[in-house]
């Protein structure tokens, strides 16, 4: 049944937003909206446009650090898994990176590069980045080494064997890679507006909280979940589409 996934995504969906409006009414907590007054505000702000001012501001870095991890991840990532000295040295970095707390670099980054953007592309570099690498050169190094043996017996050269060969093996996962470092990088365009100046939707959040407005706090945060999932499976529908050889299915198939 090919609405199968359609619908078991909006059952999901209706049972988790029926728990938030059960929960909202109990109430589980003075500062815990219903979802309704969450959509109302979330209606009224996208009314009035403040919502939009608000990602006009944060897509700014959003966009320009998802921009530089994925070439610079993919580049690095080519290198690392083409060759064992790249990976010695600069894996275990990126290792550390993934597994690091690295919102506590956020004062280091202050620190160096000010409170401007320049710090909050720096977080959403480290956020997406380390993804980006790791898959990138794990796709390359799980190259089918038949295949390239192939190729070179039949005299192709470097270049040749990695354009022709190792890239398309590789796409699929690398794409993956790319998608879940433009989610990490979602978490850390929200968390450098928190962390180091409140801009654009991490205003909205910071602003809200501090006078209480908790419909409005949520509903920015449930905005920038909407954006991410939006945005995600347009990905994945794409990533679907250009490797339909490849599908290897989804959590959410």
């Amino acid at each position: 049944m090919q609405n199968r996934p359609l619908i078991l995504k909006l059952l999901s969906a209706a049972i988790v937003f029926g728990a938030w409006e059960i929960a909202g009414r109990i109430p589980v907590s003075y500062a815990f909206p219903t979802f309704l007054e969450t959509m109302e505000a979330l209606v009224r702000m996208t009314l009035d446009g403040s919502i939009f001012q608000a990602y006009a501001e944060t897509l700014k870095p959003l966009v320009l650090g998802v921009a530089i991890s994925a070439f610079l991840g993919i580049t690095l990532g080519l290198w690392i898994g083409l060759s064992s000295w790249f990976d010695w040295l600069f894996s275990p970095i990126f290792v550390v990176m993934q597994a690091a707390p690295l919102a506590a670099l956020i004062p280091i980054l202050v620190m160096a590069y000010g409170i401007g953007l320049t710090s909050k592309i720096f977080v959403v570099c480290i956020m997406a980045m380390p993804v980006i690498v790791l898959n990138t050169s794990s796709a390359v190094r799980n190259t089918p080494a038949s295949m390239k043996e192939m190729a070179h017996s039949f005299l192709a050269k470097d270049r040749d064997v990695l354009l022709k060969i190792i890239l398309p093996a590789a796409s699929p996962i690398i794409f993956s890679g790319l998608r879940l470092g433009i989610s990490a990088g979602f978490i850390g365009a929200i968390l450098s507006e928190l962390k180091i100046t409140p801009t654009g939707v991490g205003d909205i959040i910071t602003y809200s909280r501090s006078i209480a407005d908790y419909p409005s706090m949520y509903a920015a945060i449930f905005s920038i979940i909407l954006l991410a999932v939006v945005f995600l499976n347009l990905l994945e529908k794409l990533e679907n589409y250009l490797f339909e050889g490849n599908n290897r299915g989804y959590a959410s198939d």
